[in-house]
């Protein structure tokens, strides 16, 4: 009898559509599932599965939103009561250096990059609002259920998906509180989990999704909430940053987006190509509000969220093949963030009403459980190929030429695309996966990070309390770890032990101390699911799983 056999039989369900995660992606699908449904006249289950607690509990963005996909999917918004409330007023783009900025006229931006017409959001409180209008379509949404394994039919074509076992202790083994994880089953099945997912990974593994795209690349993104003097408000206002703390090698940048309610969101993003082991994306962020044009903004200001998340950034030439036998990739799933506009959200959702369609006409001419090839096409040929297309080769200029050069080029290029719809680079490849571009710490100058001072800059500790970020503590640890040898030999001996540096929650310490010492201690309570660890930990020996449903980060306003 095997492992799983002796856990008990799992309950199933039968549904025509399962999808995985609620965020814009999956949310945007499943109304349009129903919406097309109702047109039909016809009758359509669907099932949205929300690892967070509750839907929005685990989305962080910026966020500037592009509308064009709200205005597709629900032509009415503008008139009913939304999250969507704050228009861009300003857009200011800032070259900083260690005590001065320089502010980029916007006459040299290229028009894709203008924020005129876009909302900033919350858009945690923006999906909290998308599953209400599913919901009221007969959408069954259930947060708190985390999507833990595929499952395939005979013909080994996915047939839907498991959700976790609740109540496996720390050792492995069945507590008092144990409860069998379910099987959802559907005609398709739509992956929308966000940047990594852990789902996708194995789809993209299993069917060979990427054999023919660029390797992905990624980069972490790490953001805060403050209130703020109302006399340094201004609301509506974009700023964007790029520069300093970061040197020329590194690339990365930040956003400040002033929201209603004297809210202002900060964010700090740093690409996962970055080669010194020393470099915290962390520490960057606290030190970056520190600088004279950014530290006013925040003084007499409360810090009242804090949170971060991997962000996909290979863009066109690294979005793999999306569907599979029986089901689609979406949203951050499939990578389709535009880098230099730092937005995904409308793609995601065009994503979500695409693969919708293409679901949809399947159903109706009898199908289950095929491959929907015909999307990997129609991507390419909507407005998702178009907006990615453009921009396809600002990150691999900035990665080849540093931050002012590579810049300047991917403006140049975004320009020529725009105004003669080619490019003078083709389309380049982006080199080495985020892992592999780590120098041994020998070679690379330590950074001293300056203390944080409680009142603009923090540690992480406290940032992670401000996340409201929770697990059950007796459950496995979900971040596992293939050869711990290896972990010591090279993560630690070669490259100084990058995961206490590049994780922002503190999940990862090399404690000094003991017999055993070093002893590689893995604090997963601290986990804010952003899944750096499963990108840049030098030799891959790091794996991102989802834990007990519910656990993890609880964002307000995010």
């Amino acid at each position: 009898m095997s492992e799983q056999e002796a856990l008990g039989e799992r309950e199933s369900m039968d549904v025509d559509v399962v999808i995985v995660g609620a965020g814009p992606a999956g949310l945007a699908a499943a109304i349009r599932l129903k919406q097309i449904a109702i047109e039909k006249g016809e009758e359509l289950s669907v099932v949205v599965l929300e690892k967070g607690s509750e839907v929005g509990a685990h989305i962080l963005s910026g966020a500037v939103i592009d509308p064009i996909a709200l205005d597709r999917l629900l032509p009415q918004w503008r008139e009913e009561e939304t999250p969507i409330k704050t228009a861009v007023t300003e857009d200011h783009f800032l070259i900083l250096g260690p005590a001065g900025s320089l502010r980029l006229p916007n006459m040299f931006m290229p028009k894709l990059m203008s924020n005129h017409g876009n909302y900033i959001v919350s858009l945690g409180n923006v999906c909290r609002w998308l599953a209400e209008k599913a919901e009221a379509l007969g959408v069954e949404i259930y947060p708190g259920f985390a999507a833990a394994e595929l499952l395939y039919d005979d013909e080994g074509r996915v047939a839907g998906v498991a959700t976790g076992d609740m109540g496996i202790g720390r050792d492995g083994k069945p507590n008092a509180m144990f409860t069998r994880g379910m099987e959802l089953r559907g005609k398709y099945t739509l992956i929308g989990e966000g940047a990594r997912g852990s789902l996708a990974k194995v789809l993209i593994e299993k069917f060979g999704l990427a054999r023919d795209s660029d390797v992905p690349k990624f980069g972490i993104g790490i953001k805060e909430l403050w209130q703020v003097d109302p006399e340094k408000h201004k609301l509506g206002l974009v700023q964007h940053s790029f520069g300093w703390p970061l040197d020329g090698k590194t690339g990365g940048g930040s956003f400040l987006y002033h929201l209603e309610d004297n809210q202002v969101a900060v964010g700090f993003v740093v690409h996962l190509n970055y080669e010194n082991p020393w470099l915290s994306p962390f520490d960057e962020f606290q030190r970056f509000k520190t600088h004279p044009a950014i530290r006013d903004t925040f003084e007499g200001g409360k810090r009242i969220s804090y949170g971060a998340r991997a962000i996909t950034e290979g863009g066109y030439q690294s979005v793999p093949k999306l569907s599979f036998p029986g089901g689609l990739l979406m949203g951050c799933s499939a990578g389709l963030v535009n880098v230099p506009r730092i937005k995904g959200s409308h793609n995601a959702m065009l994503s979500g009403m695409l693969a919708a369609e293409e679901v949809m006409a399947a159903i109706g001419r009898g199908e289950a459980h095929t491959e929907l090839s015909n999307f990997d096409t129609a991507w390419r040929e909507s407005p998702i190929g178009e907006d990615l297309k453009r921009v396809r080769n600002a990150k691999p200029l900035w990665s080849r030429y540093g931050t002012l050069l590579g810049v300047a080029l991917g403006g140049l290029d975004m320009w020529t695309n725009e105004l003669f719809g080619f490019s003078l680079f083709g389309t380049l490849k982006h080199g080495k996966r985020d892992r592999d571009t780590l120098k041994p710490a020998k070679d690379c100058k330590k950074i001293d990070y300056p203390k944080p001072d409680g009142v603009i800059s923090f540690d992480k500790l406290s940032s992670v309390f401000l996340s409201n970020t929770n697990h059950e503590e007796d459950q496995p640890i979900h971040l596992k770890v293939e050869d711990p040898h290896l972990q010591k030999t090279s993560e630690h001996d070669v490259f100084a032990g990058p995961s206490s540096r590049y994780c922002p929650a503190g999940v990862y310490e090399w404690v000094e101390e003991g017999e055993d010492a070093p002893r590689f201690q893995i604090n997963a309570q601290n986990c804010v699911h952003c899944k750096t660890c499963d990108i840049k930990d030098p030799n891959g020996n790091i794996t991102w799983t989802v834990p007990e449903g519910s656990g993890g980060p609880n964002y307000p306003n995010m």
